[in-house]
């Protein structure tokens, strides 16, 4: 496993490996102004012919304008029949004109300057499955929704508090991407079949709300400000790799939090934390977590777990004998105290 998140998209949609792409005509915006978008630069850029929805005609449903230094795309109206589109890289701050592409099942608005999503009801896309909206100017999620989508970035914007992201929704959303904001909770995120979530690079400083997440498999929080684990909930039975590299976790305490999870979780990355600069952090990470596959992505030898075992025995042996000691100690007192 690694700190990455899923490519762009590809894998989540069969539309988009199933269809033969018709091939595209060369053209070339790259010394054009920023402008508006003319039907003239948009038929170049056309392509995967398909039938309509009523079969009884075909279009052109794919339509790539990434980097054509456009400031709208009013001319894109008519073009109903859309299902995927890329507007990447442009200099786009208005979104209202795609209201009319209800039939989007793929929709890419990285790196413009959108603010806000008010103008583009998202619950008005029945069939939108996969969005990214990352590196936008975005300061909160209103307006989210649409009960189809299943991938959402919103990575590399403003947002400081998560709201809206509520199940009425969003009640298929498996995947979330809010990488590089500015979080310092996690509260705020009731989604249910959530199953991937990344926050690194946020100011992340408490966990909130994560027992909500029964289904998530994985949490990424790497680079961050969180010096502890509470928060990570016994109810999330399903996790399975957890990224805290580049925190500022410094005692082994805080590794108490993932015990009740043993059960699923199978890979923690830990480094760059202050617990991480001992010579020896690996063993004592497995004395807490015995049943980690993975640590820090290298996998957990069978001479690292014997020697975290034989810690563990020593560590309780210790503890009896103190407790023994300790209660021999009450006694002589009490009995002292009576004659």
């Amino acid at each position: 496993m690694d700190d990455d998140s899923l490519s762009e998209g590809e894998g989540e949609l069969k539309e988009v490996a199933e269809q033969p792409e018709v091939k595209q005509t060369k053209f070339s915006l790259s010394d054009h102004q920023v402008g508006p978008l003319t039907r003239n630069t948009i038929v170049p850029y056309l392509s995967l012919l398909c039938r309509t929805g009523n079969g009884l005609a075909h279009a052109f449903v794919k339509l790539d304008l990434n980097d054509k230094k456009l400031s709208d795309l009013e001319a894109l109206r008519k073009y109903v029949h859309l299902r995927f589109l890329d507007v990447s890289n442009n200099h786009l701050t208005d979104l209202s004109c795609l209201t009319s592409l209800n039939q989007l099942l793929w929709l890419k608005i990285d790196n413009n300057a959108v603010s806000s999503l008010k103008k583009l009801p998202l619950d008005q896309f029945p069939y939108l499955q996969w969005l990214s909206l990352a590196r936008n100017q975005l300061e909160d999620m209103a307006g989210l929704g649409g009960t189809a989508l299943e991938n959402l970035n919103l990575s590399g914007n403003k947002i400081q508090r998560v709201h809206g992201l509520q199940y009425g929704q969003l009640t298929n959303l498996g995947i979330l991407e809010l990488r590089g904001n500015c979080l310092d909770t996690t509260d705020g995120i009731y989604l249910p079949k959530l199953r991937k979530l990344y926050l690194a690079q946020n100011v992340i400083k408490r966990l909130e709300g994560l027992e909500r997440l029964e289904l998530l498999t994985t949490l990424h929080l790497r680079d961050n400000q969180l010096e502890t684990l509470e928060g990570i909930s016994p109810r999330m039975t399903s996790l399975k790799y957890l990224n805290v590299r580049g925190n500022l976790i410094s005692n082994q305490k805080a590794l108490q939090s993932l015990v009740p999870l043993l059960g699923t979780l199978q890979a923690v990355v830990i480094l760059d934390n202050p617990l991480a600069e001992s010579g020896d952090y690996r063993i004592a990470v497995l004395t807490c977590l015995m049943h980690l596959e993975r640590l820090d992505k290298e996998l957990v030898s069978s001479e690292e777990r014997a020697e975290a075992q034989e810690r563990l025995k020593v560590t309780q042996r210790f503890l009896v004998d103190f407790t023994e000691m300790a209660t021999g100690g009450v006694c002589l007192t009490l009995l002292f105290s009576t004659l």
